[in-house]
């Protein structure tokens, strides 16, 4: 007998038998079931005795992206195509077709959405108490950004860009305007379009790089050395002069990028992303997208939208020594929380870092103390087992680098690793427990 692959097959498909019953993708259709989809719902323009196509249901989407993203998939092309040969993509999307321009817009259109249900989730592990929150570790996460270096451009650039955008984009209104063949309309339409959100992205950059300017310490004068004579010293003893600062340089393609030291010691486009992790149950209780490099400013923010959202304050803040700031230290102290963070080292090095200063406030002797103790030195080391814990499993899944621009799709796509990380987190404790 001879292979023949030309021949046709009718086969039936069971789309419900060919995934097993214990499969993850299950767990995530089961879990979108008891998020509050009505914000989704309420959004949807076509209705049942009206004119439009049918809306695809949120609850697929929703388990689309949580099932791509848990499966390391990125890309909205990518989930398109495997909604076609995956069968736990075929069996999230029920026989219902769906396209990448779909997947892509809803994945980053519904970021407070997505920030609410974070939320809710966390508040109600707290309110069953399977959680509690008494000790929070935090740690920001360098994320590439989808700009490349080559779009960073200075003020003088920025500015004759965007005036060469606004007058192709006028060029273009007048052309479309004077042009009567339908398809060539479109044609333009489309061109014009394009000429307009380029506009609009350069535009942008200029005022980031308005504000960076505005934001921007004044230069200080270099103070001439004295000296018995009115002029200063020349010759080799003579003060080298003062190196210019850099120009700053926004990138036209995200605005909202900045170049960051990342964890290999080189500068790159990217977002700083903040999270804050339960250390009992390394569960992701809050996150956080900014685009400054340094975590220094950044503890006292996340801590009080932790307490914000859940209307609790952790006993316990763990954090490395990139947030270690005195005004920080203090302030979460008089909310009452223990940050546990390592003190910087002195230049004196006969100075123990966990030696109380002469300046010190009550409040930073204290910390001192408790960073010196055994107790507050095996506290700190939960933080490595927690938050970066959680950190290289955003990695594994693929949060390498961001595929969509600006912060708040950047959030959006943050929150649905936090989302995706809360839910398998969840399911290998229940079959912990279980076991």
């Amino acid at each position: 007998m001879h292979a023949q692959r030309d021949q046709v097959e009718l086969r039936a498909v069971d789309l419900d038998a060919a995934l097993p019953p214990d499969h993850a993708a299950r767990t995530v259709w089961a879990f979108v079931q008891r998020l509050d989809l009505a914000p989704l719902y309420a959004r949807i323009k076509s209705v049942q005795g009206r004119a439009g196509a049918p809306a695809i249901d949120p609850a697929i989407l929703v388990s689309l992206w949580l099932w791509a993203t848990i499966d390391g998939v990125g890309s909205a092309r990518e989930v398109d195509r495997l909604c076609e040969r995956d069968d736990a993509y075929r069996w999230l999307c029920g026989g219902v077709g769906v396209n990448y321009h779909t997947l892509a817009e809803f994945r980053t259109a519904h970021a407070q959405w997505l920030d609410a249900q974070l939320t809710r989730g966390i508040a109600s592990l707290l309110e069953r108490r399977l959680i509690t929150l008494q000790v929070v570790a935090q740690d920001g996460l360098r994320i590439r950004a989808a700009a490349k270096a080559a779009s960073f451009r200075r003020k003088e650039r920025l500015a004759a860009l965007h005036a060469q955008a606004q007058a192709q984009v006028q060029a273009l209104k007048c052309e479309l305007e004077e042009d009567a063949g339908a398809s060539t309309r479109r044609k333009q339409a489309a061109r014009e379009r394009a000429a307009m959100e380029r506009e609009q992205r350069l535009a942008q950059a200029l005022a980031t790089m308005h504000k960076i300017e505005r934001l921007k310490p004044p230069k200080k004068q270099a103070s001439p050395r004295k000296d018995d004579g009115d002029e200063p010293p020349a010759g080799p003893t003579a003060a080298p002069p003062a190196k210019p600062a850099p120009e700053p340089r926004v990138s036209t393609t995200d605005p909202d990028a900045r170049v960051m030291k990342m964890a290999d010691g080189g500068y790159r486009p990217a977002f700083n992303a903040q999270l804050a992790v339960d250390t009992a149950t390394q569960l992701i209780a809050a996150v956080k997208i900014v685009n400054d490099g340094s975590d220094m400013n950044q503890m006292a923010p996340m801590h009080a939208a932790i307490t914000e959202r859940y209307e609790c304050t952790p006993t316990h803040w763990l954090a490395d020594g990139g947030f270690t700031k005195l005004a920080a230290i203090e302030a979460l102290s008089a909310a009452g929380t223990q940050p546990v963070v390592p003190p910087p080292r002195s230049r004196n090095p006969r100075v123990h870092p966990c030696d109380p200063r002469d300046t010190d406030s009550e409040v930073l002797k204290r910390w001192r103390a408790v960073m010196r103790s055994d107790a507050g030195k095996a506290l700190y080391t939960q933080r490595g087992a927690t938050v970066e814990c959680a950190n290289a499993q955003l990695r594994r899944r693929g949060l390498h680098r961001f595929l969509v621009r600006g912060l708040e799709k950047t959030r959006a796509v943050l929150l649905w690793h936090a989302l995706a990380h809360n839910l398998m987190r969840m399911r290998s404790l229940n079959i912990a427990l279980a076991a």
